[in-house]
């Protein structure tokens, strides 16, 4: 490498872009190509704050007001949840029309936010506090933020009763696919629930 003179300015060497900066410029396909599906260790903290650990795979999903599940899919345990938010929001996109991309702090980042904006969608996403002082919802951003915790409820009523909570089958396409499957009852049900 070449020193440089006195007066020179080095040139800069710029980092690599991050997951969310690549996510911003490829197609959807492209995303879910470049996203982990090998069966390792996750952990998050529950609710009191205990931290839990797994081996296997982690559910990524997506659902519209009545609690219906409409883009989903299958990484690895430890994959970061905001990783998944630009793929997921680029194919429900393709499946229905929206207006609000709703998410919790995890999922404070600018290039989320950025892709929400792309789509024509208005961003309701909890500010992290790690990123300076907390902000909050305007008064009719928290009451729209609040249908944000349909995608838990899915998620509990997937692993209550249709099979999301005892996986036996390996690898990422057949975990995949018996998850799909309990998504799919429950989209039937949801929509058959907003038709009677």
């Amino acid at each position: 490498k070449p020193v440089a003179q006195p007066g020179e300015v080095e040139n800069p060497v710029l980092p690599e872009p991050t997951r969310l900066q690549r996510q911003l410029e490829r197609t959807l396909e492209e995303n879910l190509a470049d996203l982990p599906r090998g069966c390792d260790w996750g952990t998050k903290k529950d609710s009191k704050g205990k931290k839990e650990s797994w081996r296997g795979y982690k559910l990524h999903l997506d659902a519209i007001d009545g609690d219906v599940p409409i883009s989903w899919l299958v990484t690895s345990a430890s994959m970061h949840d905001s990783q998944a938010a630009i793929p997921l929001a680029q194919m429900s996109a393709e499946r229905v029309t929206s207006l609000y991309d709703l998410a919790d702090a995890a999922y404070d980042a600018k290039e989320i936010r950025l892709m929400s904006e792309r789509l024509g969608h208005v961003a309701i996403i909890d500010h992290n506090p790690r990123r300076g002082e907390k902000r909050e919802f305007a008064p009719a951003e928290a009451i729209r933020y609040r249908q944000r915790s349909s995608a838990e409820r899915v998620n509990s009523h997937l692993h209550d009763n249709h099979g999301g909570r005892h996986v036996r089958v390996r690898g990422a396409a057949k975990v995949a696919a018996h998850l799909s499957f309990g998504l799919l009852v429950i989209a039937a049900e949801q929509l058959l629930t907003m038709l009677c």
